[in-house]
């Protein structure tokens, strides 16, 4: 034999190895099973096994579209505590973090379907998850609007209203009877 040169075998490559069993020892289907271990679950169907996985996915995609649809929740303390922090007089972080509880929730409820996209499937119901996302941030909205109002910069007495009203008209008393001009 040449050095370097091995034997060819007969399918052609240079490097293979043939797991066959020619050997006349015991096989490895002669040596018992070991306890709790079953060759049925490994000669399952493959229809049992992708519905079985089929199952997993759409419970992990229910369960994360409830994460999704309850995230507003932490969104809705952490704003309310910050609004409490910024106090109640008019100054620009007061305005500017109740119009960020404002925006958040409006630019959240545009883009429901968004949100929700990577979770949809025949087998997961995301109706129950969208109406708690949306009530969430319809409260998170909410929580801005009272926070505007309880900054006075929502018009609701009549004081603020006053410029757009008629002007008044003049009352004359004279006597026994009002004149009015």
């Amino acid at each position: 034999m040449d050095k370097g040169k091995g034997v060819m075998p007969s399918n052609g490559r240079r490097w293979a190895v043939d797991f066959s069993d020619n050997s006349t020892s015991p096989s490895s289907r002669d040596v018992p099973d070991p306890p709790g271990f079953s060759r049925a679950s490994i000669d399952q169907d493959d229809s049992t096994l992708s519905r079985q996985k089929k199952d997993a996915e759409s419970n992990w995609k229910a369960q994360k579209a409830w994460e999704v649809a309850q995230a507003p929740f932490k969104n809705l303390l952490m704003m309310g505590f910050m609004m409490w922090m910024a106090g109640s007089t008019v100054h620009l972080f007061s305005i500017g973090i109740t119009f960020s509880a404002l925006w958040q929730p409006i630019s959240a409820l545009q883009s429901v379907g968004k949100i929700f996209e990577p979770y949809k499937d025949s087998r997961v119901e995301l109706l129950g998850p969208k109406l708690l996302f949306i009530a969430l941030n319809l409260g998170g909205l909410a929580l801005g609007v009272w926070k505007l109002n309880a900054l006075g910069l929502l018009p609701t007495h009549t004081s603020d209203w006053v410029s757009s009203l008629p002007p008044a008209q003049e009352v004359e008393y004279s006597g026994g009877g009002l004149n009015l001009s």
